[in-house]
């Protein structure tokens, strides 16, 4: 089912791109990437560089009505698929297309909004969250409470190119009716599914 998304043509982030996407580059090839086609590229780690778009917010799903219907009469949707597809109203009304990414765990958070989803799964390359990730303290986390992982979001416990994100959905999610989000990989999913593993946030934490 393709998701087309609904943003906000004025939102910060289409001006701030900063999400990486397509192959790595040289910084010679990367020169002529900007030369040839007006991209945006940046150094994602010593000596490689990657095109980076705008990654605004998902405001509003068009076809979020046509997927609850479908989810109500027990079909099984896939839809969201990499984000969905970006666009905006502009000022005469039409819709236009935007060169960008959205993020994939918002989109699901806000498809969990309109159908009012109860439990939200976000599956990653990591059984569990951290805090004091990659050093000596390192703990894993398997119970919190949506107020604990929004502490810890404030204190950059969770990195923007990575669990960031998730988090961010996994708040709006519980914001909105949800009741329960898994973050966990998919080696771990059937076991997080019988509450066996992942970190499992909720209103409430572990009470």
């Amino acid at each position: 089912f393709i998701s087309q998304m609904k943003v906000d043509g004025n939102d910060p982030a289409i001006d701030d791109p900063n999400k990486f996407i397509g192959k790595r580059y040289s910084a010679e090839d990367a020169e002529k990437m900007v030369s040839k086609y007006g991209w945006k590229l940046k150094e994602q780690e010593p000596g490689e560089w990657r095109r980076v778009v705008p990654s605004p917010t998902p405001l509003y799903i068009f076809n979020g009505r046509s997927i609850k219907h479908l989810v109500e009469f027990g079909t099984i949707v896939i839809a969201g698929g990499g984000g969905g597809i970006p666009a905006y109203n502009k000022p005469d009304g039409t819709l236009d297309g935007l060169d960008g990414v959205i993020d994939k765990d918002m989109t699901a958070a806000l498809l969990g909004r309109v159908l009012k989803a109860e439990e939200l799964f976000i599956v990653t390359d990591v059984d569990n969250i951290y805090i004091n990730f990659n050093t000596p303290q390192q703990k894993p986390i398997y119970h919190a409470s949506a107020d604990e992982v929004i502490q810890w979001l404030e204190n950059g416990e969770f990195g923007e190119g990575s669990m960031a994100p998730k988090i961010r959905a996994a708040i709006y999610f519980l914001k909105y009716h949800g009741q329960k989000v898994v973050i966990t990989s998919l080696d771990k999913i059937e076991d997080a599914i019988n509450d066996k593993a992942g970190t499992i946030i909720t209103n409430k934490g572990n009470e």
